[in-house]
């Protein structure tokens, strides 16, 4: 199965490793991964700010960039989530519609194309440790995840699952919401991860980046005896 890569642009700047792990479980898994070093953003940050236009020009860009593209796999639910419901209020009377309607059904957050497309709940990985699993906004609620990363985090040998108080409550990163109400923000991480560490867990696990880079601030400030792993990360782990 031919599977291309999009990769976030955090991602690309401050965690390139989660994805090297996210191409080494894919091929695993008997993908033909491929990387278009063309792309650049899904256009989600200008959008959130306003910049209506100036999205509609990046992600312009991205549907010329995955044209091709059997599925498109990337290690965020939040950026899967803004191409397959807001690509489309963006280009609702434009010619391109029908190509946004076609890609954002080709488009999968990581753990979410394991489970629903390639039909693998095990891939062979082993981390002993604890960990609680959060749900991010975009996975939960754009992308409809919930059971999925769970069943893959569960046939991880030796890791063991503990579910947090409120696991659904957001960890108040955002984007630019951390940014414009700093405050709310962090009270919101603060009760989430008091609810992680009362779970004595070791590890914070999740989908997306942005809310564990959040939640990873937090707890190094604080210098918390926790630390954040994507999903990737964590299915990656004891078969290289």
């Amino acid at each position: 199965m031919k599977v291309q890569l999009f990769i976030p642009c955090f991602v690309d700047q401050l965690y390139p490793q989660t994805a090297f792990n996210m191409v080494k479980v894919l091929e695993k898994a008997g993908c033909e991964v491929a990387y278009n070093t063309n792309q650049t953003c899904c256009g989600q940050p200008a959008f959130n700010a306003g910049f209506w236009d100036e999205a509609r020009e990046v992600c312009i860009k991205f549907l010329n960039d995955f044209n091709t593209a059997d599925y498109i796999v990337a290690p965020s639910a939040s950026c899967v989530g803004f191409i397959r419901n807001y690509y489309s209020k963006l280009f609702e009377n434009a010619a391109v519609f029908n190509h946004v309607k076609d890609i954002s059904k080709r488009i999968y957050e990581f753990s979410e194309f394991l489970t629903d497309v390639l039909k693998i709940e095990n891939v062979g990985a082993e981390l002993n440790a604890t960990a609680t699993y959060h749900d991010s906004c975009a996975a939960l609620r754009e992308c409809k995840i919930k059971d999925g990363p769970r069943k893959l985090l569960s046939k991880v040998k030796g890791l063991e699952l503990i579910e947090m108080n409120d696991v659904e409550t957001c960890c108040g990163f955002g984007g630019t919401f951390a940014v414009k109400f700093d405050g709310i923000s962090i009270g919101m991480a603060d009760q989430k991860i008091i609810n992680a560490i009362a779970t004595g867990a070791e590890y914070i696990i999740s989908t997306d980046l942005s809310c564990l880079m959040h939640l990873d601030g937090y707890i190094k400030g604080k210098k918390l005896p926790l630390k954040t792993m994507h999903i990737a990360d964590v299915l990656a782990t004891g078969w290289e």
